[in-house]
């Protein structure tokens, strides 16, 4: 009885894993600032993306305020952070897996100035405590690692090249993400700077994330997030209930990466939009 029920729960675990499309090999998740779903899809942009990816209408994300969202959705726990305050935690990260299994990341991060810097802001509109893994004791006393953090312009030489990583952050700057600025500016700003992204034969074979960090505190945290790209069932979307872990539980199986034993491991895995 025991072995049936090891067979039935790796049979569960196969099928899982297999419904999501082979055909994607890369992950680019997009994150903005501090809106509700309802407001981003008024915004033009926004609510064409919708009629063109997969909207997953009833994502949330897990905390307030920014910082330990960024940490949710990188290692599975807000590891007890309730604040911006600059952090350093002892974790596990996704990066962890992926190199675990020779596989690559990278934060594509605009602004930021280079060099591991590990101050929380810098002349212009960067901030640390959104690029998730410089908060991670294994990164920032790594070099190799922290150099794996590098300015967002260096993706579209690693396009170029070849060379994209399996999973990447990218981190608008603090007026591109609306937080200085508002989700109007944010919609602008990612016709902007995703539009050629999503007609390039260089990325056919990327599934591109576009979501917010978090509400603005009035709606329950329900944010707006698509699916666009490799993969995806073009104008579909779902009413099933997702969030930040879910996304980091979806990337695990995608890779095959095993979890880290945090929300992750008992996340559902996004489903219903696939092709």
């Amino acid at each position: 009885m025991k072995r049936i029920a090891i067979v039935v729960a790796l049979t569960l675990l196969a099928c899982r894993a297999s419904a999501l499309p082979p055909s994607i090999k890369h992950v680019i998740v997009i994150v903005l600032e501090n809106e509700e779903r309802a407001n981003a899809e008024k915004q033009p942009y926004f609510a064409e993306l919708v009629k063109r990816g997969a909207m997953l209408r009833n994502f949330s994300a897990v905390a307030h305020p920014s910082r330990p969202n960024y940490i949710a959705m990188i290692s599975g726990s807000t590891h007890g952070v309730k604040s911006d305050d600059t952090v350093t935690i002892d974790a596990r990260h996704l990066g962890d897996l992926l190199e675990a299994r020779g596989l690559s990341w990278k934060v594509y991060a605009e602004n930021y100035p280079g060099n591991c810097y590990l101050r929380d802001s810098a002349s212009g509109s960067y901030a640390r405590r959104h690029t998730g893994f410089l908060d991670f004791k294994n990164v920032q006393t790594n070099p190799a690692r922290c150099a794996r953090v590098v300015e967002a312009a260096e993706l579209d030489r690693d396009a170029a090249a070849g060379k994209l990583p399996e999973f990447a952050l990218y981190v608008p700057n603090n007026k591109n993400n609306g937080h200085d600025t508002d989700v109007s500016v944010a919609d602008k700003f990612l016709r902007r700077r995703l539009e050629p992204l999503l007609r390039d034969p260089k990325y056919a074979s990327t599934l591109f994330v576009v979501t917010f960090d978090e509400d603005d505190y009035h709606a329950k945290n329900h944010i707006y997030t698509v699916l666009l790209g490799a993969g995806v069932k073009a104008g579909s979307g779902t009413d099933v209930a997702y969030d930040h872990y879910s996304l980091l539980r979806t990337i695990e199986e995608l890779f095959h990466l095993g979890d880290l034993g945090e929300h992750d491991a008992t996340a559902k895995v996004i489903g219903e939009v696939w092709k």
